[in-house]
């Protein structure tokens, strides 16, 4: 029986249950006043059939506008009302997801003889023992589908026991927030394999970094980093360039460590779909990290994989004033879950369209950026660090040939260190000066 139920941030709760059921009395007890939308107690349901307790077109309007206002703003909501209806619950989680929300079902799905005795005890709206009839009835038709209607989590409730069972509502903080973090952060932005200049990077910015287990093929290394600071590794760790296996290895013993975050870049994440069994095309380095990886042991590959499933898509540092994603993040999505925000950590947003390379187009989002939360990512190769409204790009392509960049924070000072050659050429030109 469950004694906890979990929700996550960012969560809008729906309330399914005839009338009698306690939907009302269940959210009191269980979440705060302000956090519940309940039509019960601030209008009358305006419907010409009592008996389906479907919204009328006002009230269903009304009740969307005081959610979404809710959503925006980034509260947790908890919506009271029968929703014994599908349409209802759905557009629900349409609203939901248009918000990066997670939606989650509560059914109370009490029998009707006890929704009944509840109901006559009421002192405010009492309805007749028939309208309760057609509600279950409507609702027992309507549950059938509601493990398809798009909530992440349906919990059922099906009598006073388990009800009264359940003590607390865990609020579970999503991977992302790590808001108490408040840095001072190194962060660096697309490594792609090229371990010599990585290590360069962070020797220059005084990270002291020692190879364990000499020269054996389960090496790692022991870092420590200058004193108060993390590193923050932008993603697209590996493909195209000369150690790829080598970058692993230091970055996931900085993160073990401790003195290191890291979210997924696209080629990363490419690599986990390769090593967890999934069909890919091996193509654009993919195919130079897996010559690499040939050697290595079956252990060290799982923990790669393990490493990369287990990233975050991006993170909220510093109270909320610095954000980081491989491929940048709009300020809607800022500390939210979903594959959706995932996607565009990951890949950034596009046009659908391909440029005269055969690269997709893709859309600026930080000409349009008018957050308060610095965003730092990477992704998209420039030829310097470039500032745009509050975001800066530090993908300087070294594995093209450019640089490997660094942005000190809350310093917003600049590091780079210059690629030693160019260990591959990009289908798109960038106009990089070769280091020496």
């Amino acid at each position: 029986m469950m004694t906890e139920l979990k929700i996550p941030e960012f969560s809008l709760v729906v309330l399914v249950g005839v009338t009698g059921s306690g939907k009302t009395t269940f959210a009191r007890k269980h979440f705060e006043d302000a956090e519940t939308l309940s039509l019960d107690r601030s209008q009358p349901f305006s419907c010409g059939d009592e008996g389906s307790q479907a919204q009328s077109g006002d009230s269903f309007k009304l009740l969307h506008k005081a959610v979404s206002r809710r959503l925006k703003q980034g509260m947790l909501t908890v919506v009271d009302a029968a929703n014994i209806d599908s349409d209802s619950r759905v557009a629900l989680v349409r609203l939901a997801k248009k918000y990066y929300y997670t939606s989650i079902v509560i059914v109370l799905d009490l029998p009707g003889r006890t929704c009944k005795t509840h109901n006559a005890s009421r002192t405010d709206r009492v309805v007749s023992s028939f309208v309760i009839y057609r509600q279950r009835m409507q609702l027992r038709r309507s549950l059938r589908r509601i493990k398809h209607e798009g909530f992440k989590y349906v919990y059922f409730l099906r009598s006073i026991k388990t009800i009264n069972a359940v003590r607390h509502i865990v609020r579970e903080k999503l991977p992302s927030n790590k808001r108490e973090v408040r840095g001072p952060f190194d962060i660096i932005g697309d490594v792609h394999g090229c371990f010599t200049e990585l290590v360069e990077l962070l020797q220059k910015m005084d990270y002291v970094i020692t190879r364990t287990n000499g020269d054996g093929a389960d090496y790692g290394f022991d870092v420590t980093p200058p004193e108060g600071r993390t590193a923050l590794f932008l993603g697209d760790l590996v493909d195209r360039g000369p150690d790829s296996p080598s970058v692993l290895r230091l970055v996931m013993s900085m993160v073990k460590q401790g003195v290191a975050y890291c979210v997924p870049g696209n080629h990363d994440f490419k690599l986990h779909k390769y090593l967890a069994g999934s069909d890919i095309k091996v193509k654009h380095g993919l195919e130079k990290t897996l010559e690499q990886l040939r050697g290595e042991n079956p252990q060290f590959l799982g923990e790669v994989d393990h490493f990369i499933a287990g990233l975050a898509s991006h993170y909220v540092f510093d109270d909320g004033r610095l954000v980081i994603a491989h491929a940048g993040l709009e300020e809607a999505m800022h500390g939210r879950g979903g594959g959706t925000v995932r996607s565009y950590c990951l890949y950034g947003e596009t046009t659908g369209e391909t440029d005269e390379f055969g690269l997709p187009v893709r859309v600026n989002w930080a000409l349009n950026y008018r957050g308060k939360a610095m965003v730092v990512y990477g992704h998209t190769p420039v030829l310097q660090a470039q500032w745009v409204n509050n975001t800066i790009d530090i993908d300087t392509g070294c594995v093209f040939g450019g640089s490997l960049t660094a942005l000190r924070y809350p310093e917003k000072e600049l590091v780079t260190v210059k690629a030693r050659q160019v260990y591959h050429v990009r289908g798109r030109p960038m106009g990089f000066q070769v280091g020496a």
